[in-house]
């Protein structure tokens, strides 16, 4: 599992030195007189800092400490003279010395060291090629095992700790504060142009952890110098200073040591906290109103995250017919009272809580609690009475939004002496004037029979009038059936030409009250009707 480096140097500067810069364009021959020869691992260490909140992917290689000795002998013919003249570069001394591989560490949404690990679990796995979104798992990349301290002979190369077996999965524990790494083999492949692999970060079944998942694809490789992109695969930041979902990055795996002594250079923070940081609860006085009745709503925050919360807003959406009332805003945390300001667009409220710093934890004595009223009217018996609130918030730590919702309350809506059906009248007459309108000496037709869109049947009375009590609400249409006026035809209109039909469209409100007329003429006027 090793392999070794040749490094020479070409040294051409030092013949410019004794004093050749004239002979540029001669032959010129240069062979090594003696090089120090160097032995790498061939296990390159692909890292993935990840964090609760922080998540860190390093690429570094380990080399073992030696010395790196090349000098150059040099031979040309003087094209003048025939002279062929030697000579000795100086030598070069390079030392390689305290190269360590970088590790990575989970750490809460601030930066801090978890109270406890157990349960976490770093997995490494291929992505899925058969998925056009690059975002699923397929199997866990299978890593060269590693031993330490490495034993002589039995073809197990170093590990590093504290993976020191580079298990996959591999557990983090309380007594390395976190700390993982894993080592990739490129003599597999594995760091190839184009290998794509998804970091996962699984904590523990009861954990108030969300898994996260991050994908690392390997862009580029030249010689030491590898460049990789990571993102984000549930649309959370890669870091807790920056807002960015997918960065590329390029580094040099022989750079180790500086690497791992500074996160920043590689710059792949993760963003992870709490699976549910803030909590959003609304509930209502009463199960069933009716309108004209005052609805008391109460809407509760609680902080579940690590960090206190600042910049604290609820919109709250109303259902159809509800009209808040702006100054029955109450708020406290706790017995201290908590300055709301209100702003409304239609059903929309937005709750703003100016200069709250809400603390973490979830405490009992620390939740944001707010009530308000709203009026019900007429119009709410033809909505929903369901209504929603979301609460969005930043975390002090790292300025990143958190929200939750939505938090639905039903209300079912009692009509009372409201009713969401309305009332149909009408007339069928003969219209005389053709204005439509029934005026002194246009008299009715009795038994016209006016079918409605629901299939309902309705016939004149003998004054030519009938009404429906009842009626569903909307957009209500009437058909009038000719054969039963027998002698007359649709009347002309000449002030609405929509009326030139036999059919008739009205819209009822509930509790409403609409008019269907019907104008007719004898078939004799019809040659008249101009």
């Amino acid at each position: 599992m090793t392999a070794q480096i040749l490094y020479a140097f070409f040294l051409l500067k030092s013949a410019i030195d004794l004093g050749f810069k004239k002979l540029s364009g001669l032959p010129l021959m240069i062979s090594f007189i003696r090089s120090q020869k160097i032995w790498f691992q061939l296990l390159t260490a692909g890292v993935v800092v990840g964090s609760m909140l922080q998540s860190t992917s390093v690429l570094a290689q380990k080399v073992v400490e030696n010395q790196l000795s090349n000098q150059a002998s040099y031979t040309y013919t003087d094209s003048a003279s025939g002279r062929e003249i030697t000579g000795i570069s100086s030598q070069v001394v390079n030392t390689v010395s305290g190269i360590l591989d970088p590790f990575g560490r989970i750490t809460g949404c601030g930066g801090e060291v978890l109270t406890n690990y157990t349960g976490f679990s770093m997995n490494l796995y291929e992505s899925d090629p058969s998925d056009p979104t690059g975002t699923e798992i397929k199997d866990l990349v299978q890593l060269t095992k590693t031993e330490v301290p490495d034993i002589p002979g039995n073809a197990l190369p170093l590990g590093l700790a504290p993976n020191i077996e580079n298990s996959n999965p591999f557990f983090l524990t309380n007594g390395n504060n976190g700390t993982y790494n894993f080592l990739l083999d490129p003599t597999r492949g594995q760091l190839d142009p184009g290998k794509t692999y998804i970091l996962l970060i699984n904590p523990p079944p009861d954990s108030n952890y969300d898994q996260r998942r991050i994908r690392l694809t390997i862009r580029d490789r030249q010689g030491s110098i590898v460049s990789y992109t990571a993102t984000s695969l549930d649309g959370k930041p890669l870091s807790s200073t920056d807002d960015r979902t997918s960065m590329t990055q390029t580094v040099n795996i022989q750079d180790a040591e500086r690497i791992g002594l500074s996160f920043a250079v590689v710059d792949v923070n993760s963003t992870i906290c709490q699976a549910e940081e803030v909590q959003i609860v609304k509930t209502g006085d009463r199960a069933v109103a009716q309108p004209g009745d005052t609805v008391i709503y109460r809407l509760s925050v609680r902080n579940l995250a690590s960090s206190s919360l600042n910049n604290v807003v609820i919109s709250d959406t109303l259902p159809l017919g509800f009209n808040f009332v702006p100054k029955s805003v109450r708020a406290t945390v706790g017995d201290s009272p908590v300055k709301i300001t209100t702003s409304h667009n239609n059903s929309t409220i937005s709750l703003r809580a100016e200069g709250l710093t809400l603390p973490g934890g979830g405490s009992q004595d620390q939740v944001l609690n707010i009530a308000y009223a709203a009026v019900l009217t007429a119009d709410s018996v033809r909505g929903s009475g369901e209504n929603s609130a979301i609460i969005n918030a930043q975390r002090l730590d790292n300025n990143q939004s958190v929200k939750d919702g939505p938090a639905i309350h039903r209300l079912r809506i009692d009509p009372g002496i409201l009713s969401d059906c309305g009332t149909l009248i009408g007339r069928v007459f003969e219209d005389k004037n053709f204005d439509g309108e029934q005026q002194t000496g246009e008299p009715g037709i009795p038994n016209a029979v006016v079918f409605m869109d629901d299939g309902n049947r309705i016939t004149t009375d003998t004054k030519g009038l009938f009404s429906v009590a009842n009626v569903i609400s909307g957009y209500r249409t009437g058909v009038l059936d000719l054969t039963s006026v027998p002698g007359y035809n649709i009347a002309p209109n000449r002030k609405f030409s929509e009326r030139n039909s036999q059919s008739r469209l009205v819209q009822l409100e509930p509790g409403g009250l609409a008019r269907m007329n019907f104008a007719v003429t004898p078939l004799s006027q019809e040659g008249n009707k101009k």
